[in-house]
């Protein structure tokens, strides 16, 4: 190691799948120096970029619900032969938890009884951290990294049902402006309380009320360093992390309140925000990209992924025919996971199927899941892009 340049070392190592990178720590204490060299970090997290990436999946289920397992994907879908196998992972030591969100390979657990506490694990190099509790259990959340401060933020919107009044919706909070329209509310109205936690500080800080109410993702939305949700009126909001305000940004025309298009979800493709929406007859699923970040022109329509069955429901529900999957399948059981390199979309039915759709062929193949002496049901949570610094973490 001794005669290797630090430089081509470095690049070496930025190489290494993420399980073999951690295992490299254990070579030497050269090594280990280097796994947590920023510089390190940065090649691997560009590497990591431009491959397809890996998966931290959990196991649903009373018995093995405290599991996470990494997948990586293996195979080459024009073969017809893709699989995904799944090593098991060390967890922390959490009684009951749930995996909320992810940032750079870190991810944000919650405990679910008895104390719903929060804690950050670093499941490679098995450093966690927990964080100080908050009062209110229910709501949604966000987490990520703020460039300006090189600081990790915890983002926790909880709600509040208030008496009616009227407020004109051109207002000014956290820096976000609205048009000229006037929204009487004739019931109570959800307001929504924003709590924000800087990883490393004791406390958490009250940003005050917004008067929205957020729909709970089941994947993280971090794009251009800001943190995204869809609102129940079908706004598309975003939370800045260094300024720590809110803005709208522009949805496609498609996804409005009057449309009959239903806004299904937001996700993430190869670094663009996108929206996934269907329509009222439940027959295909669109999948819109915005081109260049906050421009409302640059929203294109780049998916239509009509309707299929995966085999393990085929056998569950003796449904042999895509002509039942509407009543099997809603499109509201569907989550779009990710785009790979090759053009294909990589889509999740339900708890149980993880599903490669070829967008060319406009084909439909399952991948195997295969998981170290565990069964099939499960649900991907996160996607891994790099090994993190632990700069904010105790080293073990």
């Amino acid at each position: 190691m001794d005669r290797i340049p630090q430089e081509l070392a470095l690049d070496i190592l930025s190489r290494l799948p993420i399980p073999s990178l951690v295992q490299s720590k254990s070579v030497c204490q050269d090594w280990r120096i280097l796994t947590h060299d920023q510089l390190l970090v940065n090649k691997h997290f560009k590497q990591m970029v431009e491959n397809d990436p890996s998966f931290i999946l959990q196991i649903m289920g009373y018995s093995s619900q405290n599991q996470l397992y990494f997948g990586d994907l293996s195979g080459d879908p024009n073969d017809g032969n893709v699989m995904m196998i799944a090593k098991k992972l060390t967890i922390p030591p959490l009684l009951n938890f749930h995996l909320v969100n992810s940032c750079n390979g870190l991810l944000l657990l919650r405990a679910t009884h008895p104390s719903f506490e929060l804690c950050i694990y670093n499941p490679f190099t098995r450093d966690h951290i927990e964080l100080p509790k908050l009062s209110h259990h229910d709501g949604v959340r966000g987490f990520g990294f703020d460039p300006t401060t090189k600081k990790y933020k915890v983002v926790e919107i909880s709600y509040n049902r208030t008496t009616p009044f009227t407020f004109s919706r051109r207002v000014v909070r956290f820096g976000m402006r609205r048009s000229h329209q006037t929204e009487t509310s004739s019931s109570s109205l959800i307001e929504s309380k924003v709590h924000i936690l800087t990883v490393g500080s004791p406390t958490w800080r009250n940003l005050g009320c917004f008067p929205f109410r957020f729909m709970w993702q089941k994947s993280q939305v971090l794009v251009n360093r800001k943190l995204h949700w869809r609102t129940t009126t079908n706004l598309i909001m975003s939370f800045d992390l260094a300024t720590e305000q809110f803005k709208e940004v522009p949805r496609p025309d498609v996804i409005t309140s009057n449309s009959d298009r239903r806004f299904h979800e937001l996700v993430v493709l190869r670094g663009c925000l996108s929206a996934v929406s269907f329509d009222g007859n439940n027959q295909e699923l669109e999948i819109w990209v915005m081109k260049e970040y906050a421009v409302k022109d640059s929203w294109v329509k780049q998916f239509n992924i009509g309707a299929y069955v995966p085999k393990i429901f085929q056998s569950n529900y003796q449904c042999h025919s895509s002509s039942n999957s509407r009543f099997y399948l809603p499109k509201k059981c569907i989550q779009v996971l990710c785009l790979l390199r090759n053009g294909g979309v990589l889509l999740q039915y339900g708890n149980k199927a993880i599903v490669f759709y070829d967008s060319h062929c406009r084909t439909f193949q399952d991948i195997q899941v295969t998981f170290e002496g565990i069964s099939s049901c499960f649900t991907v949570v996160a996607h891994v892009a790099s090994l993190n610094s632990t700069d904010t973490f105790v080293d073990t």
